[in-house]
Protein backbone atom coordinates (compact mmCIF):
# COMPACT_ATOMS: atom_id res chain seq x y z
CA UNK A 1 0.00 0.00 0.00
CA UNK A 2 1.46 3.81 -0.87
CA UNK A 3 2.54 5.13 2.11
CA UNK A 4 1.43 8.10 1.39
CA UNK A 5 -2.18 6.90 1.12
CA UNK A 6 -1.40 5.37 4.53
CA UNK A 7 -0.13 8.88 5.87
CA UNK A 8 -3.80 10.10 4.42
CA UNK A 9 -5.30 7.52 6.30
CA UNK A 10 -3.88 7.88 9.52
CA UNK A 11 -3.85 11.95 9.45
CA UNK A 12 -7.93 11.22 8.77
CA UNK A 13 -8.02 9.05 12.51
CA UNK A 14 -6.20 12.07 13.82
CA UNK A 15 -9.01 14.58 12.87
CA UNK A 16 -11.83 12.12 13.39
CA UNK A 17 -10.47 11.80 16.72
CA UNK A 18 -9.64 15.62 17.55
CA UNK A 19 -13.47 16.00 16.80
CA UNK A 20 -14.58 13.65 19.05
CA UNK A 21 -12.13 14.89 21.71
CA UNK A 22 -13.19 18.62 21.26
CA UNK A 23 -16.49 17.89 21.76
CA UNK A 24 -16.80 15.77 24.64
CA UNK A 25 -14.69 17.83 26.62
CA UNK A 26 -17.24 21.11 25.84
CA UNK A 27 -19.97 18.11 27.02
CA UNK A 28 -17.79 17.28 30.19
CA UNK A 29 -17.39 20.86 31.15
CA UNK A 30 -21.56 21.81 30.74
CA UNK A 31 -22.01 21.91 34.29
CA UNK A 32 -19.16 24.25 34.84
CA UNK A 33 -20.19 26.43 32.59
CA UNK A 34 -23.61 27.02 32.84
CA UNK A 35 -22.58 27.74 36.63
CA UNK A 36 -20.24 30.38 35.49
CA UNK A 37 -22.93 32.16 32.92
CA UNK A 38 -25.54 32.03 35.38
CA UNK A 39 -28.13 30.17 33.29
CA UNK A 40 -31.36 28.13 34.24
CA UNK A 41 -31.47 24.53 33.06
CA UNK A 42 -34.12 25.59 30.63
CA UNK A 43 -31.99 28.71 29.23
CA UNK A 44 -28.92 26.70 28.35
CA UNK A 45 -31.68 24.00 26.58
CA UNK A 46 -32.55 26.90 24.46
CA UNK A 47 -28.62 28.45 23.98
CA UNK A 48 -27.73 24.59 22.70
CA UNK A 49 -30.41 25.61 19.93
CA UNK A 50 -27.58 27.79 18.81
CA UNK A 51 -24.78 25.50 18.67
CA UNK A 52 -26.89 22.82 16.67
CA UNK A 53 -28.03 25.66 14.80
CA UNK A 54 -24.10 26.78 13.75
CA UNK A 55 -23.22 23.15 12.91
CA UNK A 56 -26.08 22.93 10.21
CA UNK A 57 -24.91 26.22 8.57
CA UNK A 58 -21.34 25.33 9.13
CA UNK A 59 -21.71 21.53 6.86
CA UNK A 60 -24.22 23.39 4.39
CA UNK A 61 -21.44 26.02 3.81
CA UNK A 62 -18.52 23.64 4.01
CA UNK A 63 -19.17 20.50 1.43
CA UNK A 64 -19.38 23.55 -1.49
CA UNK A 65 -16.49 24.71 -0.18
CA UNK A 66 -14.96 21.49 0.01
CA UNK A 67 -15.29 20.44 -2.97
CA UNK A 68 -14.00 23.81 -4.67
CA UNK A 69 -11.00 23.97 -2.78
CA UNK A 70 -10.31 20.19 -1.55
CA UNK A 71 -10.46 18.91 1.73
CA UNK A 72 -6.49 18.71 1.70
CA UNK A 73 -7.47 22.69 2.45
CA UNK A 74 -10.62 22.60 4.31
CA UNK A 75 -10.02 20.09 7.26
CA UNK A 76 -7.46 21.97 8.22
CA UNK A 77 -8.94 25.10 8.62
CA UNK A 78 -11.52 23.77 10.16
CA UNK A 79 -10.15 22.11 12.86
CA UNK A 80 -8.25 25.12 13.64
CA UNK A 81 -11.46 26.76 13.83
CA UNK A 82 -13.48 24.43 15.96
CA UNK A 83 -10.19 23.77 18.21
CA UNK A 84 -10.00 27.93 18.88
CA UNK A 85 -13.64 28.26 19.33
CA UNK A 86 -13.66 25.66 22.25
CA UNK A 87 -12.19 27.86 24.79
CA UNK A 88 -15.23 30.55 24.14
CA UNK A 89 -17.59 29.13 26.18
CA UNK A 90 -15.28 28.74 29.06
CA UNK A 91 -14.94 32.50 28.36
CA UNK A 92 -18.69 33.43 28.60
CA UNK A 93 -19.80 34.99 31.31
CA UNK A 94 -23.38 35.30 30.68
CA UNK A 95 -26.15 33.99 28.60
CA UNK A 96 -25.53 36.05 25.87
CA UNK A 97 -21.80 35.73 25.25
CA UNK A 98 -22.35 31.72 25.58
CA UNK A 99 -25.21 31.86 22.80
CA UNK A 100 -22.29 33.47 20.83
CA UNK A 101 -19.62 31.09 21.90
CA UNK A 102 -21.81 28.34 20.98
CA UNK A 103 -22.98 29.70 17.46
CA UNK A 104 -19.13 29.61 16.57
CA UNK A 105 -18.35 26.12 18.25
CA UNK A 106 -21.05 24.90 15.96
CA UNK A 107 -19.99 26.32 13.26
CA UNK A 108 -16.16 24.79 13.91
CA UNK A 109 -17.92 21.58 14.33
CA UNK A 110 -20.41 21.52 11.32
CA UNK A 111 -17.18 22.72 9.04
CA UNK A 112 -14.37 19.79 10.62
CA UNK A 113 -17.78 17.09 10.45
CA UNK A 114 -18.31 17.26 6.75
CA UNK A 115 -14.75 18.06 5.41
CA UNK A 116 -13.08 15.19 7.27
CA UNK A 117 -16.13 12.88 6.15
CA UNK A 118 -15.47 14.07 2.31
CA UNK A 119 -11.35 13.67 3.21
CA UNK A 120 -12.21 10.04 4.47
CA UNK A 121 -14.71 9.30 1.08
CA UNK A 122 -11.31 10.33 -0.92
CA UNK A 123 -9.04 7.89 1.18
CA UNK A 124 -11.79 5.14 1.06
CA UNK A 125 -11.36 5.61 -2.64
CA UNK A 126 -7.77 4.93 -2.62
CA UNK A 127 -8.01 2.31 -0.74
CA UNK A 128 -10.55 0.51 -2.85
CA UNK A 129 -12.27 -1.20 0.31
CA UNK A 130 -14.51 0.07 3.28
CA UNK A 131 -12.50 1.95 5.72
CA UNK A 132 -15.43 5.06 6.57
CA UNK A 133 -16.57 2.99 9.81
CA UNK A 134 -13.44 3.08 11.66
CA UNK A 135 -13.33 6.66 11.24
CA UNK A 136 -16.37 7.09 13.27
CA UNK A 137 -15.44 4.95 15.95
CA UNK A 138 -12.01 6.86 15.88
CA UNK A 139 -14.92 9.94 16.53
CA UNK A 140 -15.98 7.92 19.68
CA UNK A 141 -12.57 6.95 21.14
CA UNK A 142 -12.18 10.84 21.11
CA UNK A 143 -15.33 10.85 23.14
CA UNK A 144 -14.38 8.35 25.54
CA UNK A 145 -10.99 9.69 26.36
CA UNK A 146 -12.31 13.36 26.99
CA UNK A 147 -14.38 11.50 29.36
CA UNK A 148 -11.29 10.09 30.69
CA UNK A 149 -9.04 13.76 30.69
CA UNK A 150 -12.08 15.87 31.67
CA UNK A 151 -12.49 13.68 35.44
CA UNK A 152 -9.17 14.07 35.90
CA UNK A 153 -8.46 17.90 35.59
CA UNK A 154 -12.06 18.20 36.89
CA UNK A 155 -10.21 16.12 40.00
CA UNK A 156 -7.51 18.77 39.88
CA UNK A 157 -10.15 21.81 40.36
CA UNK A 158 -9.13 23.04 36.58
CA UNK A 159 -11.49 25.81 35.87
CA UNK A 160 -13.25 25.42 32.45
CA UNK A 161 -11.11 28.05 30.53
CA UNK A 162 -8.15 26.43 31.34
CA UNK A 163 -8.86 23.18 30.69
CA UNK A 164 -10.51 24.25 27.39
CA UNK A 165 -8.09 26.67 26.73
CA UNK A 166 -5.28 24.07 27.35
CA UNK A 167 -7.10 21.68 24.86
CA UNK A 168 -7.37 24.26 22.25
CA UNK A 169 -3.62 24.62 22.09
CA UNK A 170 -3.22 20.19 21.67
CA UNK A 171 -6.28 21.00 18.97
CA UNK A 172 -3.93 23.47 17.00
CA UNK A 173 -1.05 21.11 17.44
CA UNK A 174 -2.78 17.90 16.33
CA UNK A 175 -4.26 20.19 13.17
CA UNK A 176 -0.76 21.73 12.02
CA UNK A 177 1.21 18.25 12.80
CA UNK A 178 -1.78 16.13 10.98
CA UNK A 179 -2.08 18.60 8.11
CA UNK A 180 1.04 17.79 5.89
CA UNK A 181 -0.38 13.81 5.13
CA UNK A 182 -3.87 15.01 4.23
CA UNK A 183 -3.92 13.87 0.64
CA UNK A 184 -4.25 16.13 -2.05
CA UNK A 185 -7.33 16.79 -4.18
CA UNK A 186 -8.17 13.94 -6.65
CA UNK A 187 -8.44 17.14 -9.28
CA UNK A 188 -4.85 18.27 -8.88
CA UNK A 189 -3.88 14.71 -9.78
CA UNK A 190 -6.24 15.01 -13.25
CA UNK A 191 -5.24 17.21 -16.48
CA UNK A 192 -6.12 20.86 -16.36
CA UNK A 193 -9.10 20.70 -18.92
CA UNK A 194 -10.85 17.83 -16.72
CA UNK A 195 -10.41 19.22 -13.84
CA UNK A 196 -12.13 22.36 -14.61
CA UNK A 197 -15.90 21.41 -15.06
CA UNK A 198 -15.37 19.81 -11.55
CA UNK A 199 -15.56 23.40 -10.00
CA UNK A 200 -17.25 25.38 -12.05
CA UNK A 201 -19.87 23.71 -13.15
CA UNK A 202 -23.17 24.47 -11.51
CA UNK A 203 -24.83 21.45 -9.49
CA UNK A 204 -28.23 20.69 -8.48
CA UNK A 205 -28.23 17.64 -5.30
CA UNK A 206 -29.86 14.74 -7.03
CA UNK A 207 -33.03 13.06 -5.27
CA UNK A 208 -30.56 10.11 -4.54
CA UNK A 209 -28.79 12.31 -2.22
CA UNK A 210 -32.05 13.48 -0.81
CA UNK A 211 -32.71 10.13 -0.49
CA UNK A 212 -29.55 9.19 1.23
CA UNK A 213 -30.02 12.07 3.85
CA UNK A 214 -33.51 11.17 4.78
CA UNK A 215 -32.65 7.55 5.76
CA UNK A 216 -29.58 9.54 7.57
CA UNK A 217 -32.32 11.68 9.62
CA UNK A 218 -34.07 8.88 10.48
CA UNK A 219 -30.89 6.57 11.74
CA UNK A 220 -29.57 9.27 13.40
CA UNK A 221 -32.73 10.17 15.08
CA UNK A 222 -32.83 6.70 16.47
CA UNK A 223 -29.18 7.44 17.55
CA UNK A 224 -29.92 10.87 19.37
CA UNK A 225 -33.02 8.83 21.69
CA UNK A 226 -30.42 6.55 22.86
CA UNK A 227 -27.99 9.04 23.39
CA UNK A 228 -30.56 11.34 25.49
CA UNK A 229 -33.77 8.35 26.46
CA UNK A 230 -31.99 5.35 27.52
CA UNK A 231 -30.63 6.06 30.93
CA UNK A 232 -34.46 7.35 31.61
CA UNK A 233 -35.97 4.66 30.27
CA UNK A 234 -34.47 2.24 32.75
CA UNK A 235 -34.94 4.60 35.76
CA UNK A 236 -38.80 5.74 34.88
CA UNK A 237 -40.40 2.98 33.18
CA UNK A 238 -38.07 -0.32 35.02
CA UNK A 239 -37.84 1.55 38.47
CA UNK A 240 -33.58 0.56 38.27
CA UNK A 241 -31.37 2.47 40.36
CA UNK A 242 -29.35 5.43 39.12
CA UNK A 243 -26.44 3.51 38.92
CA UNK A 244 -28.01 0.68 36.92
CA UNK A 245 -30.50 2.74 34.66
CA UNK A 246 -26.76 4.85 33.48
CA UNK A 247 -25.38 1.38 32.34
CA UNK A 248 -27.82 1.50 29.45
CA UNK A 249 -26.33 4.22 27.40
CA UNK A 250 -22.85 2.90 28.34
CA UNK A 251 -24.61 -0.64 27.12
CA UNK A 252 -25.02 1.22 23.55
CA UNK A 253 -22.48 3.04 23.53
CA UNK A 254 -19.85 0.54 23.77
CA UNK A 255 -21.36 -1.96 21.32
CA UNK A 256 -21.40 1.14 18.89
CA UNK A 257 -18.11 1.27 18.97
CA UNK A 258 -16.67 -1.95 19.13
CA UNK A 259 -19.18 -2.11 15.84
CA UNK A 260 -18.41 0.55 14.30
CA UNK A 261 -14.60 -1.05 14.42
CA UNK A 262 -15.66 -3.85 13.14
CA UNK A 263 -18.01 -2.83 10.06
CA UNK A 264 -15.77 -2.09 7.73
CA UNK A 265 -14.35 -5.70 7.62
CA UNK A 266 -17.90 -6.85 6.96
CA UNK A 267 -18.90 -4.37 4.49
CA UNK A 268 -16.01 -5.23 2.57
CA UNK A 269 -17.01 -9.15 2.87
CA UNK A 270 -21.34 -8.47 2.00
CA UNK A 271 -21.39 -5.02 1.02
CA UNK A 272 -23.38 -1.70 2.19
CA UNK A 273 -26.55 -3.09 1.47
CA UNK A 274 -26.33 -5.73 3.71
CA UNK A 275 -25.15 -3.84 7.06
CA UNK A 276 -27.73 -1.09 6.13
CA UNK A 277 -30.52 -3.91 5.58
CA UNK A 278 -29.16 -6.28 8.56
CA UNK A 279 -27.97 -3.61 10.94
CA UNK A 280 -31.29 -1.70 10.98
CA UNK A 281 -33.30 -4.77 11.21
CA UNK A 282 -31.22 -5.79 14.68
CA UNK A 283 -31.20 -1.86 15.98
CA UNK A 284 -35.22 -2.44 15.26
CA UNK A 285 -35.28 -5.73 17.60
CA UNK A 286 -33.01 -4.52 19.53
CA UNK A 287 -34.84 -1.69 20.52
CA UNK A 288 -38.00 -3.17 20.71
CA UNK A 289 -36.94 -5.93 23.35
CA UNK A 290 -35.63 -2.90 25.54
CA UNK A 291 -39.37 -1.33 25.17
CA UNK A 292 -41.41 -4.16 25.93
CA UNK A 293 -39.08 -5.74 28.30
CA UNK A 294 -40.33 -5.97 31.92
CA UNK A 295 -36.81 -7.10 33.43
CA UNK A 296 -33.71 -4.64 33.90
CA UNK A 297 -31.13 -7.37 32.42
CA UNK A 298 -32.91 -7.80 28.81
CA UNK A 299 -33.42 -3.81 28.88
CA UNK A 300 -29.85 -3.58 28.83
CA UNK A 301 -28.95 -5.99 26.42
CA UNK A 302 -31.74 -4.40 24.32
CA UNK A 303 -29.89 -1.39 24.27
CA UNK A 304 -26.50 -3.16 23.34
CA UNK A 305 -27.84 -4.98 20.59
CA UNK A 306 -29.57 -1.19 19.27
CA UNK A 307 -26.47 0.34 19.24
CA UNK A 308 -24.67 -2.56 17.50
CA UNK A 309 -27.46 -2.58 15.22
CA UNK A 310 -26.74 1.20 14.47
CA UNK A 311 -23.39 1.10 14.06
CA UNK A 312 -22.53 0.37 10.64
CA UNK A 313 -25.42 2.37 9.24
CA UNK A 314 -24.24 6.22 9.18
CA UNK A 315 -20.65 5.26 7.33
CA UNK A 316 -22.77 3.39 4.70
CA UNK A 317 -24.56 6.60 3.82
CA UNK A 318 -21.81 9.10 4.44
CA UNK A 319 -19.96 6.44 2.21
CA UNK A 320 -22.64 6.33 -0.62
CA UNK A 321 -23.30 10.01 -0.79
CA UNK A 322 -19.30 10.81 -1.04
CA UNK A 323 -18.83 8.09 -3.75
CA UNK A 324 -21.60 8.82 -6.00
CA UNK A 325 -19.92 12.37 -7.46
CA UNK A 326 -16.63 12.29 -6.95
CA UNK A 327 -16.76 16.04 -7.77
CA UNK A 328 -19.65 17.18 -5.71
CA UNK A 329 -18.13 14.70 -2.73
CA UNK A 330 -18.24 17.62 -0.31
CA UNK A 331 -21.61 18.48 -1.27
CA UNK A 332 -23.11 15.62 -0.87
CA UNK A 333 -21.98 14.69 2.21
CA UNK A 334 -22.88 18.41 3.84
CA UNK A 335 -26.21 16.91 2.79
CA UNK A 336 -26.65 13.69 4.43
CA UNK A 337 -24.59 14.78 7.49
CA UNK A 338 -26.89 17.97 8.17
CA UNK A 339 -30.04 16.03 7.85
CA UNK A 340 -28.98 13.58 9.47
CA UNK A 341 -27.62 16.04 12.17
CA UNK A 342 -31.08 17.64 12.20
CA UNK A 343 -32.58 14.36 12.75
CA UNK A 344 -29.86 13.56 16.10
CA UNK A 345 -31.75 16.63 17.69
CA UNK A 346 -35.14 16.23 16.64
CA UNK A 347 -35.05 12.95 18.33
CA UNK A 348 -35.06 13.32 21.72
CA UNK A 349 -36.95 16.68 21.29
CA UNK A 350 -40.06 14.48 19.99
CA UNK A 351 -39.74 11.95 22.46
CA UNK A 352 -40.27 14.68 25.11
CA UNK A 353 -43.72 15.73 23.76
CA UNK A 354 -44.90 12.04 23.00
CA UNK A 355 -44.56 11.25 26.71
CA UNK A 356 -47.24 13.49 27.45
CA UNK A 357 -49.75 11.04 25.32
CA UNK A 358 -47.94 7.47 25.03
CA UNK A 359 -45.49 5.83 28.00
CA UNK A 360 -42.18 6.80 27.61
CA UNK A 361 -41.60 2.74 26.87
CA UNK A 362 -44.20 3.26 23.98
CA UNK A 363 -42.67 6.38 22.47
CA UNK A 364 -39.53 4.07 22.06
CA UNK A 365 -41.42 2.52 18.85
CA UNK A 366 -40.64 6.17 16.71
CA UNK A 367 -37.13 5.33 16.61
CA UNK A 368 -38.08 1.65 15.56
CA UNK A 369 -40.19 2.75 13.10
CA UNK A 370 -36.98 4.51 11.64
CA UNK A 371 -35.20 1.55 11.78
CA UNK A 372 -37.70 -0.37 10.01
CA UNK A 373 -38.16 2.01 7.12
CA UNK A 374 -34.10 2.12 6.77
CA UNK A 375 -33.98 -1.61 6.40
CA UNK A 376 -36.49 -1.84 4.10
CA UNK A 377 -34.77 0.53 1.93
CA UNK A 378 -31.67 -0.47 1.99
CA UNK A 379 -31.19 -0.82 -1.45
CA UNK A 380 -30.15 2.92 -1.54
CA UNK A 381 -26.90 2.37 -1.14
CA UNK A 382 -25.99 -0.24 -3.58
CA UNK A 383 -23.14 0.82 -5.80
CA UNK A 384 -24.40 2.30 -9.44
CA UNK A 385 -22.02 1.43 -12.33
CA UNK A 386 -21.02 5.24 -11.71
CA UNK A 387 -19.44 4.36 -8.44
CA UNK A 388 -15.88 3.83 -8.25
CA UNK A 389 -14.81 0.31 -8.32
CA UNK A 390 -13.62 0.34 -4.66
CA UNK A 391 -17.78 -0.23 -3.81
CA UNK A 392 -18.08 -3.31 -5.53
CA UNK A 393 -17.50 -6.37 -2.48
CA UNK A 394 -15.26 -9.06 -2.96
CA UNK A 395 -18.23 -11.51 -2.14
CA UNK A 396 -22.18 -11.33 -1.64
Amino acid sequence: MDRYLRAGRLATFAYFTLNGFLMGMWIVHIPGIEHRAGISHALLGWLLLLLGAGAFAGMQATGPLTDRFGSRTVVPLSAALCSAALVLPGLAANAWTLGAALLVLGVGNGCLDVSMNAHAVQVEQGYRRPVMSAFHAAFSLGGVLASLVGARTLGWHWSPVTTLGTVALVGLAVTALAAPALLRPAEDRRPVEAAVPLVNAPRRTPRHIWALATLALMIMLSEGVANDWSALHLRNVLDAPAATAALAYGSFATTMTLGRLLADRVAARFGPVAILRHGASVAALGLTAAALSPWIPLALIGWAVFGAGLSGCVPQLFSAAGHADQGAAGTNVSRVAGLGYLGMLAGPAVIGPLTHVLPLNLTLFLPVLCCVIAAATAGIVRPSHHAPARLETEAV
